[in-house]
């Protein structure tokens, strides 16, 4: 069998590239003997940390002011990668033009209309209501009939610690830049710690430089010996996910950590409030949503309705009380 040359496009932060790593996976269980090339945002390069499915990577910073120049680039990357075929999980309708000016003879995307049917070798109908790894599988099934349920992470797990609950109460500086609150603010989760504390567990806190605001504000409210402050121990993502594997319980906001504990199937605790958590997290016992009891009418609306959070954050006013009970009603 000859050895395929497979490129993957895949723009976004890191929490999408971990959705969509068992789209890579199940490609390349049907050719095994495939070089993968993913094409991704510099911000999200961190992926290749966990995993060795990745052979090789084309960057492309496509959120900037010089957004059709790096799509050039991108473009003379592809034609001298000579590649056999390209799967792409845009839903714009111009990734289809996009795709075809790559010249690769076997082109796979979401149907996002006429054009895309004409221009791609199959165009997968895009379900949107569906977890995101499902939605992104859907992709691999012009292709192959492997399906890989959940994203499988390349490191060593770590002996569990007990009684131990680690939390990652940050989210991406980017995601709050542009207007979207995703989780309580820094004193709420300050009185989780605290309440956690209180009631016997052994709290890990932890977080990268975006989070550093949040943990600063929870160090100066809650007194040091009723925690563990590991910030700045995890040196790159590969830490995380090993620390993240040691837990007894995980605790943290809709961000790339959840992802990462949902493929370790650590037992996992996750705020969501404007975001929908059936897309963003698969229907198993180890994952349990914690929300706030919201009469929004439009929650969940991010990205769906509205592309910014709102004022109120009525979806967002929960508190360290249901966080901790939730918890501890649900832990053996």
């Amino acid at each position: 069998m000859s050895k395929k040359k497979i490129l993957f496009i895949n723009f976004g932060g890191l929490g999408d590239e971990i959705l969509f790593l068992p789209t890579i996976q199940s490609i390349k269980k049907e050719f095994p003997n495939s070089h993968i090339t993913l094409a991704l945002e510099e911000r999200s390069k961190g992926i290749i940390t966990l995993t060795d499915v990745i052979d090789s990577t084309f960057i492309a910073n496509i959120k900037g002011k010089s957004k059709y120049l790096e799509l050039m680039k991108l473009l003379f990357k592809i034609w001298s990668g000579k590649f056999d075929i390209v799967i792409s999980s845009g839903s714009n309708k111009f990734i289809s033009i996009f795709l075809f000016l790559t010249f690769i003879k076997k082109r796979y995307g979401y149907n996002t209309g006429k054009l895309s049917q004409l221009l791609l070798t199959k165009a997968i109908k895009l379900n949107k209501n569906q977890y995101a790894v499902e939605m992104y599988q859907d992709l691999a099934s012009g292709i192959t009939s492997i399906k890989t349920k959940l994203p499988i992470l390349n490191i060593e797990k770590k002996s569990q610690i007990p009684n131990s609950v680690l939390i990652h109460p940050g989210v991406s500086k980017l995601s709050v830049n542009n207007g979207m609150i995703k989780t309580i603010p820094a004193c709420e989760w300050a009185n989780v710690v605290n309440e956690l504390a209180n009631r016997g567990k052994k709290v890990l806190l932890v977080g990268g430089p975006d989070d550093k605001d949040c943990i600063d504000t929870i160090t100066k409210l809650v007194p040091a010996k009723k925690f563990e402050n590991l910030y700045g121990t995890t040196k790159n993502l590969r830490d995380l996910a090993e620390l993240i594997s040691s837990s007894e319980v995980f605790l943290c906001s809709d961000s790339a950590p959840l992802h990462i504990a949902v493929a370790l199937e650590v037992k996992t605790f996750v705020i969501f409030g404007s975001t929908d958590d059936k897309k963003l997290i698969p229907q198993i016992d180890t994952i349990t949503p914690i929300k706030a009891d919201c009469d929004c009418p439009l929650q969940p609306c991010l990205w769906e309705k509205r592309q910014t959070t709102c004022e109120s954050l009525d979806c967002l006013k929960i508190s360290a009380t249901q966080i901790v009970e939730t918890i501890l009603n649900n832990i053996i």
